[in-house]
């Protein structure tokens, strides 16, 4: 199985403001030469739990569980129809949290997936 040391964080942030993460986070890894991480912008959380779904989620657990599957695997670990989870891998390999290796397996890149959401409050 492979083995990975990235981590992906999943934020909810106006578009500017993850503009100015992404512009401070690549900043960070060119002046100390250090992997800072990878992240991924939702502008609001009706965007990030329409790109990932429970049922994503659930493929994302899969696949950090047991390693890159090819898609009649990963169904068959899910119990779901091939379609679907078809569906589903193609839109989180848009998103880029998960990679297909050589063979045509798909994979998660991440030794962890970490979520950042800050709700304020309008009276604050």
């Amino acid at each position: 199985m492979r083995t990975s040391s990235r981590i992906a964080t999943i934020h909810i942030q106006a578009g500017g403001e993850m503009i100015d993460r992404a512009r401070a986070g690549a900043l960070a890894a060119v002046r100390s030469g250090k992997y800072q991480g990878e992240h991924f912008g939702f502008e609001s959380p009706a965007a990030l739990f329409r790109t990932i779904t429970p049922k994503r989620w659930e493929l994302l657990a899969v696949l950090q569980k047991t390693g890159p599957l090819g898609i009649r695997g990963l169904a068959r670990e899910l119990d779901r129809d091939f379609r679907r989870v078809h569906d589903d891998v193609t839109a989180l390999l848009q998103v880029g949290l998960i990679e297909k290796t050589d063979d045509g397996k798909v994979w998660v890149p991440f030794k962890e997936i970490r979520t950042n959401f800050v709700m304020h409050s309008a009276a604050a």
